[in-house]
């Protein structure tokens, strides 16, 4: 599977019909900035792996977890992990967390199936994970009938499960949006929490809700937004919600593009067809970015590390930036 912003760009202008290989092999020529090929990747099967996984988890009574869609790679521990689409566990230096985050809160913001969240308890801190309520909650264009979300993403995670690709949209094009949003979302993450024995606190709320009130929390000393901020069709006013609960570091990881200038710009990839309900909208450059976060109240604004890594199974390399804003 490609990184969320250029699969906006590749839907635009190839058929749906088409297998998943072959568009991102055509992507990654007409966008070779965003897509990049690793050509010398050894194959790997999500699908494979996440039958294994499913088998698994069976075998050990944790249930049955075969429509489960993993983002995170987690590592439960007795030789059961995830067969997430981004295994973020080599490159967790760069994004230059303390080692002892004893006593500090924490905030993880869309955080998926959770391994940043999980990551943060077990360097001792208290965290609080937030999820969208519902998929009627994801962020879309105008007009655009929130109905479509749960077949979108049905094609978009197909071969991601261990059914495969056309038992799995079958099963979820029929699925209530109650059962979709938790085979996609909640599940997965709570299958995880339950696994590690794990004290995070879960909250359901829009990034644009997020206060003191609906967190049932104070400020927090960070808080992460990882790679969010391209799905959200109001980026600014999700930052202006988030920036009084930080009160001390706020940590942002997705692609900058370099290709705007120097100046404070953002490039929109959200399409022009009807027809396509995108997941990705904008592309804050950097300039853009620390002049906001300025204006926000943080008062340096640095890069500290570099988020690469292969989202499986397809093999298409990512590289993002890591954004340290501090009060």
């Amino acid at each position: 599977m490609q990184p969320r912003g250029a699969m906006a760009l590749r839907d635009r202008i190839l058929p749906l019909s088409m297998p998943r290989t072959l568009k991102a092999r055509i992507a990654a020529k007409a966008y070779p900035q965003i897509y990049k090929i690793r050509e010398r990747i050894p194959r790997y099967s999500l699908q494979e792996q996440a039958k294994i996984f499913a088998t698994r988890a069976r075998e050990r009574g944790l249930g049955d977890v075969g429509l489960y869609y993993w983002y995170h790679t987690v590592d439960l521990g007795d030789g059961l992990v995830t067969p997430g689409l981004h295994d973020y566990r080599s490159s967790i230096d760069e994004f230059c967390f303390r080692d002892d985050m004893s006593g500090m809160n924490v905030l993880d913001v869309g955080s998926a199936t959770g391994f940043f969240s999980f990551e943060f308890e077990k360097r001792g801190a208290n965290v609080v994970s937030v999820e969208v309520p519902s998929l009627a909650e994801v962020d879309r264009f105008p007009y655009q009938d929130a109905a479509r979300t749960a077949p979108k993403l049905a094609a978009m995670l197909s071969g991601h499960s261990s059914q495969s690709s056309d038992d799995f949209e079958t099963v979820f094009n029929q699925a209530s949006p109650e059962d979709f949003y938790h085979h996609v979302l909640d599940g997965p993450f709570k299958f995880c929490a339950e696994a590690l024995g794990s004290q995070v606190q879960r909250r359901y709320a829009s990034i644009y809700d997020l206060s003191h009130a609906t967190l049932g929390a104070g400020k927090f000393d960070l808080v992460f937004l990882g790679d969010l901020l391209l799905h959200m069709m109001h980026p600014l006013n999700a930052l202006a919600a988030v920036a009084p609960l930080c009160d001390g570091t706020l940590v942002i990881s997705q692609h900058l593009p370099t290709s705007l200038g120097s100046r404070p710009a953002v490039l929109y990839v959200g399409g022009d067809s009807p027809d396509h309900d995108h997941s990705t909208w904008w592309y804050p450059n950097r300039a853009c970015f620390e002049q906001i976060l300025r204006k926000l109240g943080f008062r340096d604004v640095t890069v500290v590390g570099r988020n690469t890594g292969v989202s499986r199974p397809g093999g298409i390399t990512y590289d993002r930036p890591i954004l340290h804003a501090s009060r």
